[in-house]
Parts: structure tokens; sequence; C-alpha cells
């Protein structure tokens, strides 16, 4: 089985803290992983580093088969196989959500004179169907002429999930995808994204504050606390005890339930 993520002994520093560890992580294509723990754990930053954003500082990587090496210049086409959901959404205010989630074929376009044409706004037909696909997925299609800043948080959260739907990647990478949605829609939204691994061999991997989506959505959850893999098991398998572990001199608040404790 082909490998979509490949970490040995991975670590990683900011100026004043050490944000990863000694990471050991392998993640077979198709599969879905949770990240769990509380803010500052690491999460962001080991989902930066797989979004080719960060290098490791020490240890390999390797990403959809390929060696992450610090300084190197990452391809069009391997942009265009890691779909990122940012917490921030990172839209474009100025554009409307159509565009916004248009901006996610760029990447798809073949050759350079094709490239050209879709920075003007020209795409083919097939790339209009992927997003009308991706906008009635998200519950987004009367909104498709509304413009990015006109729209609540929760619907710019559902824009930015569309643009990576409408990318078609081979790995999809997701920071905190549903916090700002309701229960009903975060749970169809995680659904949606997460559909797609076994729909489309697609590797997904995003992280969440909540034990109980993390366990629904995912084949694995990985707990990460200080930097470094507290427990990486089945989601099933995983226990209050595990969840009062990771959250432990948090507020009480933080440990939500865990499904089947």
């Amino acid at each position: 089985m082909n490998h979509a993520v490949a970490l040995s002994g991975v670590s990683h520093a900011f100026a004043d803290s050490i944000a990863l560890r000694s990471i050991d992580l392998t993640v077979s294509e198709g599969v879905r992983i949770a990240l769990l723990g509380p803010s500052g754990a690491g999460k962001s930053t080991l989902l930066a580093l797989l979004d080719r954003r960060l290098s490791p500082k020490g240890g390999q990587a390797y990403i959809l088969d390929k060696p992450l090496v610090q300084k190197e210049k990452t391809s069009r086409s391997d942009h265009a196989d890691v779909g990122f959901i940012f917490q921030e959404f990172a839209l474009l205010d100025r554009l409307s959500v159509y565009q916004n989630v248009m901006n996610g074929r760029l990447g798809r376009t073949k050759g350079w004179s094709s490239h050209w044409l879709s920075l003007r706004g020209r795409f083919d037909a097939q790339d209009h169907l992927i997003v009308a696909r991706a906008l009635a997925d998200t519950g987004l299609s009367d909104l498709a002429h509304r413009r990015a800043d006109q729209l609540s948080g929760g619907q710019r959260q559902r824009v930015a999930i569309a643009r990576c739907l409408a990318q078609e990647p081979r790995l999809i990478l997701a920071d905190e995808p549903v916090s700002n949605l309701d229960p009903t829609r975060a749970a169809d939204l995680l659904a949606l994204i997460t559909s797609r691994a076994t729909q489309d061999k697609t590797t997904v991997i995003f992280s969440s504050h909540q034990p109980d989506l993390a366990q629904r959505f995912s084949d694995r959850v990985i707990g990460l606390r200080d930097g470094a893999i507290l427990f990486d098991r089945p989601g099933s398998q995983v226990t209050a005890s595990d969840v009062s572990q990771l959250y432990d001199g948090f507020p009480p608040e933080t440990n939500l339930r865990v499904v089947g404790a």
C-alpha cells in the first residue's frame, strides 16, 4: 500500500519554543486521520509541515512519496495535489463565492498557456461542473454570486471547504475545518470531506478539539500534546481516560464527550 505521509523522527522549532518532537507517523492513501489535542499541542504546525509551508528541522519527511527538503521549491503539481482548509479561511473578499471556489482549479490547468488563461478567469466546462458540484455539496449554490466579505463566519468556512474540494487534491489537510459551524452542519461537512477518502482514495488529515467528531469521522485518532504523539489508535479504541490525559491541566469544559465512553 502506498503512503501519503511518512515521517521519521521529524522535529520543528520556532525561535522561542519546540513545536514538534521526534514525530514518527505513517499514513496510507485513502485513510482518514484526526489530530486531537489542546491549543499549542503542535496540530497546526504538523499540518503546515505536511502542506510544505514549513520544513522539518530534524528527521525525514515524505509527502505523497516525495521528500520534503528544506528550502526546496515546491512544484505546481505538488501544490495542486495537497489541498488545505485554513482555519482563518484565506478567501479573497472582493471576489464572489463562485470565483473563490474556482480558484481551487488554478493548479489543475494544463500547460502554461492554459494557466495564464485561468488566471484571467477563463476556465473550461469541466472546471465549471466541478465547481458547481462543490457549491452544491457544501450548500452554497444560492450564494454563488455573493461577495465573500458579505458572508457570515460559517458561510466563509463552507466556501473554504468548497474551494478545497474543487481542487480535487490527493491529500486534504484541514485545520479546525468546522470550528465556526453549528453541530449539525459541522457533522454534515466533516462527512462530506472525509467521504472523499472512500470515494477517491483521497487521504484526509484534520485537526479538532472535539473528541466525538474526531472519533466519528476518522479511521485513526492521533493525540498530540506538547509537540509529541501521546497516542495513535483507531477512534473506537480512544477512551475517556485518553482524552482526560490529553487535556490534563486544561479547563474541565475542554474535556468533551467521547463516543462510546
